[in-house]
């Protein structure tokens, strides 16, 4: 029996022949659109099946920002910060709480690789390269709506509930699970077991989030680690989240983020930065991807 997914992308996908009713064929690109949309709906269908799933992975990110960040907020002075610690620590949990979701996209790739579903996926009548893209927004999508909830707890923290604050802050979300969820998918499609990618991960995963500022202020960092910060797209990130608070509450301050020989890249550049990341990613993935099997 094909799944349900796979019922909708061949219902969405397969040419109808002219004449047979009054509508007119689908077009290649509504095709594979609706394929697109297919997918997407099928992760968010999933996440809203997994109450407790979701609930789980939020549990992290926000016993950090209250357990840790309230512990730690005594023994940090705000001058050092500029902002209390707690404030500080937010935009480094956003990060934490997009990144879980988006790096599951290349786990399920894996495993839907191994179960036979992805084979049933690849029968349907649109591009491989559509396939890999719907995955990366349904992945993208999943992460930024659980980014949003804990969104719902800035003013915890100290922050306003600024419409236009909350929605710079959801839309850097929004590029940052794009970028991981597509270098989570380049890294699947190299990857044949599950094993081999949670290992990778395993060893990865730490530095990155210290590397990211995210827990304290990438200044105080030596001079090496400085030039891996400036490689990690997990820093790129947190410092756009941190600088879009900055914008809307100045008095907030902030720290010296990621800096290229000594100079601070602007905020519309450090986006740029973090766009091509992932589209280089997702494009060099899509090609590994086309490969038959």
């Amino acid at each position: 029996m094909t799944t349900p997914a796979l019922q909708a992308l061949s219902a969405s996908g397969t040419p109808r022949v002219p004449g047979s009713s009054g509508r007119e064929p689908l077009t290649r690109l509504r095709c594979e659109l609706r394929a697109i949309h297919a997918l997407v709906y099928r992760d968010l269908l999933r996440l809203s099946a997994q109450p407790t799933h979701t609930a789980l992975m939020l549990l992290q990110p926000v016993l950090y920002l209250f357990i840790l960040g309230g512990g730690l907020a005594a023994l940090i002075p705000n001058s050092s910060l500029g902002v209390g610690y707690q404030t500080y620590l937010f935009p480094g949990m956003l990060m934490m709480t997009v990144q879980t979701p988006a790096i599951m996209v290349g786990i399920r790739l894996i495993t839907d690789r191994q179960s036979g579903y992805l084979r049933e996926l690849l029968m349907a009548p649109v591009s491989r390269s559509t396939l890999l893209l719907g995955s990366c927004a349904g992945g993208t999508s999943v992460a930024a709506v659980q980014g949003a909830v804990l969104l719902c707890l800035a003013g915890a923290v100290g922050l306003p509930y600024d419409p236009l604050l909350l929605s710079l802050l959801l839309a850097g979300m929004i590029l940052a699970s794009f970028t991981i969820t597509a270098l989570a998918l380049a890294l699947a499609v190299s990857l044949h077991r599950a094993e081999a990618f949670h290992m990778l991960l395993g060893l990865v995963m730490l530095p990155l989030l210290f590397l990211s500022g995210g827990f304290f202020p990438l200044e105080n960092l030596s001079g090496w680690a400085h030039a891996l910060a400036a490689a990690n797209p997990l820093a790129y990130g947190v410092d756009l989240l941190r600088r879009c608070i900055t914008l809307r509450v100045p008095d907030t301050g902030a720290a010296a983020g990621i800096e290229w020989f000594g100079w601070q890249p602007p905020l519309p550049l450090e986006a740029a930065v973090l766009l091509m990341t992932g589209v280089m990613a997702l494009l060099w993935a899509a090609h590994r991807f086309s490969r038959p099997e």
